[in-house]
């Protein structure tokens, strides 16, 4: 399984080739399972109301597009999770992003994100597609 951080899954949905490295779509379309974590809806939602991306569509049913319109799995948050992001290092001030992580880690699976910093994390480091 791939997770998905926020923006990729954003890029990977709105078709944005330039955006993404050849090495992720490679990654993404031979994966057995994709999925993103429920923190990623919150960061989507939270982009749309301050206005930092822009939605053609109302957001309800972008996420039915999203997820149900595609092969992306919604992750949930678990207590598993929490606690493991919980006991991450602090190197990166983004709760969601280590939500994310902890999500990667309790499923054994890889991690695509653009995210400089999540290279800091020992822990993950080996699961990042580059």
């Amino acid at each position: 399984m791939i997770v998905l951080d926020t923006h990729i899954w954003l890029w990977w949905i709105t078709n944005e080739q330039k955006s993404l490295k050849k090495s992720w779509i490679q990654a993404i379309e031979d994966a057995d399972r994709v999925g993103v974590s429920a923190i990623s809806c919150f960061e989507v939602a939270w982009l749309v109301r301050h206005q930092r991306i822009a939605m053609a569509i109302n957001m309800s049913d972008w996420f039915d597009m999203a997820l149900g319109g595609s092969d992306i799995s919604l992750l949930p948050l678990t207590p598993a999770i929490a606690e493991i992001a919980t006991c991450l290092p602090e190197h990166h001030s983004d709760p969601q992003d280590r939500i994310i992580m902890a999500t990667a880690l309790e499923h054994d699976a890889q991690l695509i994100s653009a995210d400089k910093k999540f290279k800091h994390y020992g822990e993950i480091v080996e699961r990042l597609i580059n």
